[in-house]
């Protein structure tokens, strides 16, 4: 099993692919399971590295709370572990937000800037909805969180098909790795705090913003905002999709991915 030991952490990853490296973080309770709809595309054309975020799959659990600066850390000593000087970097929600503290701290690692269904800024409002969330998910059952974590994640149209809900929900609650309450609290509560705003004006790199417009948690409009604050950021709005566009709509979303790549990525030094 390939871990590295990085920023006190010690941090499952998988790299498949050849080519410039494409490194993706995922967002709030997710591990690398959640690309695999992405990793047989991304990896036909690039060395691709995805990995378990601290306190979630195989990656170590937490001991203490954490910001999402410090997870933008545990991601840097990873590309470091790998010896990657600079890549493409992808972050999807929780892991879009790691992803904007990555390209402002070291934005002379980041060659393009991929940000999905994410956020600029929790505020007061995601604090009072983590301090919510946390007390319910230390009441309910492992059962009941997986169910409200898909009626976040997934559309109407989706649950419609009996046969892929069950699937999902099955695959889910047979995860090997099941994050701890406590673990996904850690998580919920740094997404929370995290607050990027003033800063983003400063990011250079190349950067496309990818919002879904039926997206429940992360509203579109977050979308919006952040490619308003990033200078010369593109826009993309999913027509329809949920939260979860990189698995109900994986190959347009994968398309708009390395499309972005393949057209703003500069040159190797």
């Amino acid at each position: 099993m390939p871990t590295a030991e990085v920023n006190g952490q010690t941090l499952y990853y998988e790299v498949r692919g050849e080519g410039e490296p494409l490194l993706c973080v995922m967002g709030l309770s997710a591990d690398s399971v959640a690309w695999m709809l992405q990793v047989p595309a991304f990896s036909s054309s690039h060395r691709t590295i995805t990995f378990d975020n601290r306190d979630v799959g195989r990656s170590s659990m937490a001991d203490r709370p954490y910001e999402i600066t410090d997870m933008a850390q545990d991601t840097l000593a990873l590309a470091d572990a790998l010896e990657l000087d600079s890549f493409h970097l992808l972050g999807v929600s929780m892991g879009g937000a790691i992803a904007q503290e990555i390209a402002l701290g070291a934005p002379e690692r980041v060659r393009t800037l991929t940000l999905a269904v994410t956020f600029p800024a929790g505020g007061a409002w995601a604090r009072k909805l983590s301090d919510v969330w946390t007390q319910r998910v230390r009441k309910i059952s492992r059962e009941e969180h997986v169910d409200e974590l898909m009626l976040l994640n997934f559309s109407e149209a989706f649950f419609e098909n009996e046969e892929g809900v069950t699937w999902m929900r099955g695959m889910m609650l047979q995860h090997p790795h099941p994050q701890p309450p406590e673990a996904f609290i850690r998580q919920l509560e740094a997404c929370g705090r995290h607050d990027a705003r003033e800063r983003l004006t400063a990011v250079r790199v190349p950067t496309h913003v990818i919002g879904a417009e039926h997206d429940i948690l992360v509203p579109v409009w977050k979308s919006r905002e952040l490619a308003e604050l990033i200078p010369r950021a593109r826009l993309t709005v999913l027509p329809a999709p949920p939260h979860g566009a990189n698995v109900e709509r994986a190959e347009e979303f994968n398309r708009l991915v390395l499309d972005f790549i393949a057209e703003r990525a500069p040159a190797p030094a």
